[in-house]
């Protein structure tokens, strides 16, 4: 299988801290891949690299043929934007914003129009079992129903590629599995890749492939079989 989202030989530090040294991870359209590792090894800056947040100090970022860390601040933001979608622990919803208003929040973005946008995030509010709660603001909803409102919005303008940072950590463990369940059946359902970042073996149970990121690397084998 080729790559649709690759990172080779990512090095980065934090001042003279060292949080990647010399990872390599490749993932293909549609499959669901699980990043694990202790506290502090590195998973989550791996994530953050491949989605062209943080810049690595050495090493390549491709997404479908393109290279993204030599991408322009703007250019990985119009990127973030259209082709990617986010689930991180805590759900991170705009506080101000109504549920159904901070699903729409990408589309609106991207330059869909407001009613059109609403009529989608309403849509997939239904799709994960919120109906009702459109109207209601993060801070008037339990943490399995904002978790869903999260991952509505990281699916509702059918990414590419979805980024999952520990999007059950916060989560008692049936709500958590619901959760799961929703975001694994919708990114298959649309052919979507997620890169999941978890430390979790019943999370990481749900993806097609689990690797390992261990001080700054990556112990797995790559879609080409090489040992990273």
């Amino acid at each position: 299988m080729s790559a649709l989202v690759e990172a080779r030989r990512l090095a980065l530090s934090f001042g003279q801290t060292p949080a990647l040294r010399s990872a390599t991870l490749a993932a293909a359209a549609g499959e669901i891949v699980a990043v694990m590792g202790p506290s502090g090894s590195g998973k989550s800056t791996l994530l953050h690299c491949l989605a062209g947040i943080l810049v690595p100090d050495a090493g390549e970022v491709w997404f479908d043929g393109r290279r993204v860390d030599t991408l322009t601040e703007e250019a990985r933001s119009t990127l973030r934007r259209d082709r990617f979608g986010f689930v991180f622990q805590f759900g991170q919803l705009v506080p101000e914003l109504t549920a159904e208003e901070n699903v729409a929040l990408p589309l609106l973005l991207g330059g869909t129009r407001r009613p059109a946008a609403l009529r989608e995030a309403r849509d997939w509010l239904a799709r994960l079992g919120l109906d009702g709660l459109e109207g209601r603001r993060s801070g008037e909803l339990s943490g399995g129903q904002a978790q869903r409102v999260a991952l509505a919005r990281g699916l509702v303008a059918k990414p590419r590629v979805i980024f999952a940072d520990e999007p059950t950590g916060a989560l008692d463990s049936l709500t958590g599995e619901q959760v799961m369940d929703l975001l694994v059946t919708h990114a298959r359902e649309q052919g979507t890749t997620v890169i999941l970042v978890t430390h979790e073996a019943r999370v990481a149970a749900y993806a097609d492939r689990q690797v390992i990121v261990t001080d700054g690397r990556v112990d797995a084998l790559t879609l080409d079989g090489a040992l990273s």
